[in-house]
């Protein structure tokens, strides 16, 4: 059987040991079930790390943030429970990652392929067997939307909302270090907010500034004029060849990422990804462009206002609070495009 810590990077490794130096062995048979092992193909940067208009080509998997939201949550609760919700949280999730929000019109809030967590886990014989021995019931595990260590709502700062913080800001975006991602680790623990629920926080105000400050420009980097193009565009083309039975909805769940890639590399329309793939800048404009495939549309706005000392840091702080200002107020009005058509 194939087991996750033999397949990863050495750099994955050290993130993983600062997120949890006590590794805890027994979550090791659950990463290894197939359902799980399947997302360690698929890029948690919906296929932008594929074009040159992006600035990394760094592999870090959907299983790898799982993993890693995993070990965030047993760090702080040391519960099996809420720990294999956060492990489970993305077990359906497609190739490209969000991009088959975008397929499905759900580029604003991005959760259409959520619905199939109960399913798969409980399509699993090996995920099931393993529950059944640890006395844990399916509904325990199936939506981590119940433990707000694991997920909260948004401007919250939950385990999930800081796992892809830091490993976009280390691996993917090159805006932090390994000693600062130490760093603001271990100032965060667990704190009540301003609704009396628990909560990842910060301790010092200096810290928590710095976590405001890159999460403000990823914030705009998963919703800037490159990245909306990019997640619409893989999305069209994949609608495209499924309306042509080139490939099926159930495709986007089974194949690997490089499987999928292969299909539209064999298909008419691997002329216009290569176009995309090799592009170094967008095209923007105020104004509708003319023959040309374009994107106009806003998407999910993804931002941290974090607890410094059970209350938000932008309450208290008012450099926080204008870098999320101009964060917020980052446009998406324009039409966004390459020279080039579908037809």
């Amino acid at each position: 059987m194939k087991n996750y810590f033999n397949n990863i990077k050495q750099e994955i490794k050290d993130y993983l040991n600062i997120l949890e130096p006590n590794f805890p062995e027994w979550l090791n048979e659950y990463i290894n079930t197939k359902e799980l092992l399947s997302q360690s193909y698929i890029s948690v940067t919906c296929g932008t790390i594929y074009s040159k208009l992006f600035e990394s080509n760094f592999f870090f998997s959907s299983l790898d943030h799982s993993v890693a939201v995993a070990l965030i949550v047993w760090h702080f609760t040391h519960d099996k429970k809420q720990t294999l919700a956060g492990l489970f949280h993305d077990i359906s999730t497609p190739v490209f990652k969000h991009c088959i929000d975008f397929l499905n019109g759900d580029y604003m809030v991005q959760e259409s392929t959520e619905d199939l967590t109960t399913d798969i886990i409980r399509n699993s014989k090996e995920i099931m067997n393993l529950l059944k021995r640890d006395n844990i019931d399916i509904s325990e595990i199936n939506n981590y939307h119940i433990y707000p260590i694991a997920d909260n709502d948004t401007p919250k700062l939950s385990a999930d909302r800081l796992e892809y913080s830091l490993s976009n800001a280390l691996f993917t975006y090159n805006l932090l270090d390994f000693n600062s991602i130490k760093e603001i680790y271990d100032n965060i623990e667990i704190q009540k907010n301003e609704e009396n629920e628990i909560e990842l926080g910060f301790k010092t105000k200096k810290i928590a500034r710095v976590f405001v400050k890159v999460t403000s420009k990823l914030s705009i980097i998963y919703r800037e004029d490159r990245t909306r193009y990019s997640m619409q565009l893989i999305a069209d083309i994949l609608k495209r060849l499924n309306n042509e039975n080139k490939i099926s909805i159930r495709d986007l769940y089974e194949l690997k990422e490089s499987d999928v890639i292969n299909i539209i590399e064999n298909s008419k329309y691997n002329n216009i990804f290569n176009i995309w793939r090799n592009a170094t800048k967008i095209k923007v404009s105020k104004e509708e462009p003319k023959d040309v495939y374009f994107v106009h549309h806003g998407a999910k706005i993804r931002y941290i206002d974090p607890l410094f000392n059970g209350k938000r840091i932008s309450k208290c702080c008012k450099i926080a609070k204008n870098m999320i200002d101009k964060n917020l107020s980052y446009d998406m009005n324009n039409y966004v495009y390459l020279d080039f058509n579908f037809d």
